[in-house]
């Protein structure tokens, strides 16, 4: 197994440890020998085309899938295994990992309003808090730039960004230790991403909590990570901090990612060579 240690951030505790996860459909190696970890209140970005295997590895991270071997560890206990019987065990499992996806329409219920959501997703992990939970909800709301006429609002009243707000604030609801935002901004608007990035900024650094960022745009993992990991067919082919990573890659995978963001003297024709050059 290739162990990749990231150096980028200055902090030193590891809330979240991937070690040589391998997952296969069929025939297809979906991720193979994937390793990283992530610093409590760090950010990480993992970085590929479509069919690069990030999103896989994401999903198992969060227990949205298994992987067939190697071990997920957060917080020093082991995620690999089976969630035990039980409500319980699968609520609390499922607090230590939050994801927001890249299109939240599609996870909120039509029919509920924000606050709707926000006090179902208390109800369900804190029963135990329900004379709290209007406060709580007051600040989620806050957190995340809402206001009291966007809380009485059904999601399709919503802006884009303001949805991606709400999905936000549900996840920070249960009090993860790490939040996956599984391309979570590449819907948005430039103006609105840029909002939306510059909240979770601001929410990293009043919590804590630790990031891990799916993405194929390289500007947004410029901005928002100290480290960066980088796949191409279901492998880790370069890993290290953002800027060193991006400002001197050592991988011709790298480079073509990066060769391939427009800009002037782009030259398309040279990109696709460079690509087939690589398979």
């Amino acid at each position: 197994m290739t162990e990749t240690v990231l150096t980028g951030t200055v902090l030193t505790d590891t809330v979240l440890e991937v070690s040589g996860l391998h997952r296969s459909f069929g025939a297809v190696q979906a991720v193979h020998d994937v390793s990283f970890s992530l610093a409590r209140g760090g950010s990480l970005g993992i970085v590929g085309e479509s069919g690069s295997g990030k999103t896989t590895t994401a999903r198992i991270v969060v227990g949205l899938e298994h992987a067939d071997t190697g071990e997920v560890r957060l917080l020093g206990r082991d995620r690999s295994g089976p969630v035990g019987r039980g409500r319980r065990p699968r609520l609390e499992r499922a607090r230590e990992v939050q994801m927001v996806f890249q299109d939240p329409f599609l996870s909120l219920d039509p029919r509920t309003s924000v606050h709707g959501v926000l006090r179902e997703t208390l109800r369900l992990h804190f029963p135990e808090r329900r004379a709290d939970h209007e406060r709580r909800i007051a600040e989620l709301l806050e957190q995340v730039g809402l206001g009291a006429r966007e809380a009485g609002a059904l999601p399709r009243q919503l802006s884009g960004g303001q949805r991606q707000r709400v999905a936000i604030a549900r996840a920070l609801a249960v009090e993860p230790a790490v939040l996956v935002l599984d391309e979570a901004v590449a819907a948005l608007d430039v103006s609105v991403q840029a909002q939306i990035l510059n909240l979770l900024a601001d929410i990293r650094t009043e919590t804590g909590i630790g990031y891990l960022f799916i993405t194929h745009d390289l500007g947004v993992v410029r901005c928002v990570t100290e480290d960066v990991v980088v796949m191409r067919h279901g492998r880790i082919v370069e890993a290290g901090p953002t800027a060193q990573v991006l400002d001197d890659p050592q991988h011709p995978y790298t480079r073509l990612l990066l060769d391939s963001v427009p800009r002037p003297g782009w030259d398309p024709k040279g990109i696709a060579a460079a690509r087939r050059a690589l398979l």
